[in-house]
């Protein structure tokens, strides 16, 4: 098979079995065959994401607060919004894959396991929000994900510092908040639903960050960088002033994160 264009034809359908089909023969051919980048191969940079014809796209600011989570709507507006995270988790992996042709094998199937465990996620969740009546497009999303991909395009570094090491992070932090959050409504059969499925996304995210982490030092090793870049690369995205106030301190060490930059995101203390 021709690796990469099937890998791209993945990255750029919008039809989620297609994907599924697409990134699993990428898989099951790179477990058993040396993937080598062919002479002159250039990655196709995308001018917009996979699922514009889908989905209304509109900027962050215009999307409304995810409130009303008594009524069908509402949990529906909050899961669209997660299923939309792991739509685009999907491409960012794949991408990962493609853009970064260089990287060794492990690397190409480490994030292809990833956009496998991510096209899970969203087939459970878009399950959930089709019993509440709605499907994925139904409600406005924002493409701030592909935005990113496309700013840390040039540096794996940047892209595994970025993306698996803050956002995918910042969900390690956020989850529990959103179970918490539905908590006292779990008697709604849909609800419990909906917190079964995020307990599995946030088991499976801890186990994706580590892999950004183990890809971002071995990069730092590579280039004979201190990892206190990490740090440098999030002020030049404009990251480090976001406020966290829910640190979920052991899931970030089991995915890598030492005491010391877990202090410095915001935790107070940390053993």
């Amino acid at each position: 098979m021709n690796f990469f264009e099937t890998l791209h034809n993945a990255l750029i359908t919008d039809d989620i079995n297609i994907k599924e089909d697409l990134a699993n023969q990428c898989f099951s051919y790179c477990t058993k065959n040396n993937i080598e980048t062919p002479s002159g191969f250039s990655p196709i940079v995308s001018s917009k994401p996979s699922y514009y014809d889908i989905c209304n796209i509109v900027d962050p600011k215009e999307l409304p607060k995810r409130n009303h989570l008594d009524t069908n709507e509402g949990l529906a507006r909050l899961v669209h919004a997660i299923t939309h995270i792991e739509y685009s988790a999907i491409d960012l992996a794949l991408d990962a894959v493609y853009r970064f042709h260089d990287m060794p094998q492990e690397f190409k199937i480490d994030w292809l396991e990833v956009a496998i465990d991510e096209i899970l996620h969203f087939k459970m969740l878009n399950s959930v929000l089709e019993d509440l009546g709605y499907k994925y497009g139904d409600f406005n999303v924002h493409q701030g994900y592909f935005d990113i991909s496309r700013q840390t395009d040039s540096s794996a570094l940047e892209r595994m510092a970025v993306v698996p090491r803050y956002y995918e992070a910042a969900g390690l932090d956020v989850n529990p908040q959103i179970i918490k959050k539905l908590d006292n409504k779990r008697k709604n059969p849909m609800v419990k639903r909906i917190i079964d499925a995020l307990y599995v996304i946030l088991d499976e995210e801890v186990t994706h960050v580590s892999k950004g982490d183990k890809w971002f030092k071995y990069l730092c090793l590579q280039n004979n960088i201190d990892e206190q870049v990490y740090f440098d690369i999030l002020n030049r995205y404009e990251l480090t002033s976001k406020h966290r106030p829910h640190i979920n301190i052991e899931a970030r060490k089991l995915a890598g994160f030492s005491c010391n930059e877990i202090k410095q995101l915001g935790a107070k203390e940390c053993n």
